[in-house]
């Protein structure tokens, strides 16, 4: 990819395509919890993914690592990067809507910017981004603030989904620092280790074989390991390669606004002008996050 690259009508799908899985995964996630545990949401996820990633990189003639440093920099990634933070969201969304959960956690960027500033070399703060900064975590109180203060308060569930925006840019700043491999054989290898990881813990405690899932939250699980995991990582990777990562960017803007509007449209939820708001404050705050300082 050249520094001038222009995205082609492909590139442009793609993103269009990342946006839909990510921006509407907040949504299935509601609908899976009405039969399924959050561990039991994370352990599916990441084991359909895990499958698909393995066949898909076995596809393109590429192995796993036998290096023991290889596997543990996947369990770390595997963890910060997937169990952790899908385990979080999933919780939080019991007592949080699907709309305000993707709204929140579009407070990522920003959250892995005041990171990079300690921990990655070029990435110091500057006033654009203090300021951008500033209206982000605003928009953030804005959104907790009447769950804080109601009768009914979801405050905690809210700070969950927003220690997993932490979770991923923590993830996103090792995944700077640490040793890389062939993204593909990364993402499968996270996957793997992932599901290792979490499955004994979802037969341990909610033996699944024992209960009885309705047909649209098995569906919808299913689908949140198919599509917003391993068909958007495959996705990703292509687009990083031909468009590179400011292009992809872009979705930082546009996943919240869909996460809100789809949970509203589908799932009947609430419209709140303090939501809407705060979700103009945030987008604001990233758009300035990205402005260069003169000189």
């Amino acid at each position: 990819m050249t520094h001038n690259y222009i995205p082609t009508v492909k590139d442009w799908l793609s993103l269009l395509l990342l946006i839909l899985l990510w921006g509407t995964s907040f949504m299935f996630t509601a609908v899976s919890l009405d039969s399924f545990s959050p561990v039991g949401i994370v352990t599916l996820r990441v084991l359909i993914a895990a499958i698909i990633l393995t066949l898909f990189m076995y596809a393109k003639g590429l192995r796993l690592p036998v290096d023991p440093l290889a596997w543990a920099m996947f369990l770390l990634l595997g963890i910060m990067g997937n169990l952790l933070p899908f385990l979080l969201i999933s919780t939080g969304q019991k007592d949080v809507s699907s709309g305000i959960a993707g709204l929140l956690m579009a407070f990522m960027p920003l959250a892995t910017m005041i990171l990079a500033h300690y921990f990655v070399l070029g990435e110091s703060l500057n006033r654009f981004k203090i300021l951008g900064f500033v209206l982000g975590i605003t928009g953030v109180a804005i959104v907790l603030w009447p769950s804080l203060v109601g009768a009914h308060s979801n405050f905690l569930s809210g700070l969950l989904i927003l220690f997993a925006t932490f979770s991923y840019a923590i993830n996103a700043i090792m995944v700077r620092r640490l040793p890389s491999y062939n993204p593909v054989v990364t993402a499968a290898g996270v996957m793997i280790v992932a599901s290792i990881t979490i499955l004994p813990l979802w037969l341990w405690q909610d033996l699944p074989w024992q209960q009885s899932y309705s047909l649209k939250a098995t569906l919808s699980v299913l689908w949140l390991g198919i599509g917003p995991t391993a068909f958007a990582t495959i996705i990703l990777f292509a687009v990083i390669v031909t468009a590179g990562p400011t292009f992809l960017s872009y979705i930082n803007y546009v996943i919240p606004v869909v996460a809100y509007f789809t949970g509203a449209l589908i799932l009947g939820e609430a419209i709140e002008w303090h939501s809407l708001a705060a979700l103009v404050l945030i987008i604001l705050g990233i758009a300035l996050t990205r402005k260069r300082v003169a000189g």
